[in-house]
């Protein structure tokens, strides 16, 4: 049943990037569409599909993907219902380097700028990681949440001082800040797609041992798992995950506290399924959420952060009361 769901879920994501090209403030015919990849003219709406909307959508899955996968490893690691890239700070970090590195250091190049991604998601993490660690009791959920909230307003703060330095600098991320895959092309997803594989292939890679580290840290220690080994490669994961999301389409929130959450309720706790389940239904998620974006306020569009945030903040606060009543 759970090999028939994700393969039914697999062709609800295919139906929604489907749609993702096909409508919008243009909505293409769908045989326009095939069109524009067996026969393609050369006309409008075939550069329109092939130059726009196909990378829009292939950036948007691959995302939402990302984040979702990142999302589940942050929850088993830290044992924390709620965390996820964005309220640890880690996407706030890599956002933070980014535009540092433009503003000040003059780095410049999609390469590069997935590389400062990917240092600045590993010091936020690594930070956040240290601070929920302090005292006797090692990491705990309060401590981490608190860690990671902290360090997010910290470089959140940061990033606002920079911006309003450089009144250009400001005019040209703030769209990029708020979480956008708009006017983003195949490029911007080559520079940034290994990464993310790699996350992807490591998470997958762990999904027995994290079943194991989800019962416990003693419990996984004495069925033989090397749990600081197992929480070393999620990290790395994560940061894979979410610094290249972070390069790719800026600071997307809520995918992975959402998803997560909904592929536990209906599959189990069995990480070896969350995962793959937990990447389909997240690139479902911002696909969709991307495509509804469109027609909030047409012609103009919304950047899709404002539509996950309109998504994610009832279930946060759903997650965090229901977290309360169970402690």
């Amino acid at each position: 049943m759970r090999l028939l769901g994700l393969l039914i879920s697999l062709l609800a994501l295919a139906a929604a990037m489907m749609g993702s090209i096909a409508f919008g403030v243009t909505n293409i015919p769908l045989t326009e569409v095939w069109n524009s990849f067996a026969h393609y003219n050369g006309g409008n709406e075939h550069l329109i599909i092939l130059t726009a909307r196909v990378p829009r959508a292939l950036i948007a899955a691959a995302v939402g993907a990302s984040l979702a996968i990142a999302g589940a490893l942050m929850q088993v690691i830290t044992r924390n219902p709620i965390a996820s890239p964005s309220t640890l700070g880690v996407n706030a970090g890599a956002a933070f380097f980014i535009i540092m590195a433009a503003g000040w250091l003059g780095v410049d190049g999609l390469q590069a700028f997935t590389l400062v991604a990917l240092i600045g998601a590993a010091v936020s993490g690594g930070i956040v990681f240290m601070l929920g660690s302090i005292g006797r009791d090692g990491m705990t959920p309060v401590k981490i949440t608190l860690a990671g909230a902290s360090m997010a307003a910290f470089f959140h703060s940061l990033t606002q001082g920079l911006m309003l330095s450089d009144g250009k600098m400001f005019d040209q991320v703030l769209i990029w800040l708020v979480g956008s895959v708009a006017g983003r092309d195949l490029n911007q997803l080559n520079a940034v797609w290994p990464y993310m594989a790699a996350g992807m292939l490591i998470a997958l890679l762990l999904g027995r041992h994290l079943n194991a580290l989800s019962m416990g840290d003693d419990i996984a220690q004495s069925l033989g798992q090397k749990t600081a080994l197992i929480k070393l490669l999620a990290a790395a994961a994560v940061i894979l995950l979410a610094g290249g999301s972070v390069a790719a389409a800026g600071p997307i929130a809520f995918i992975g506290i959402i998803i997560p959450h909904i592929v536990r309720y209906f599959i189990g706790n069995d990480y070896r399924w969350i995962l793959p389940y937990s990447a389909v239904l997240g690139a479902i998620l911002l696909v969709t959420a991307d495509l509804g974006s469109r027609y909030i306020a047409m012609p103009k569009e919304v950047p899709v952060g404002v539509m996950t945030a309109i998504i994610g903040v009832p279930f946060f606060v759903y997650i965090a009361r229901k977290g309360r009543r169970t402690s």
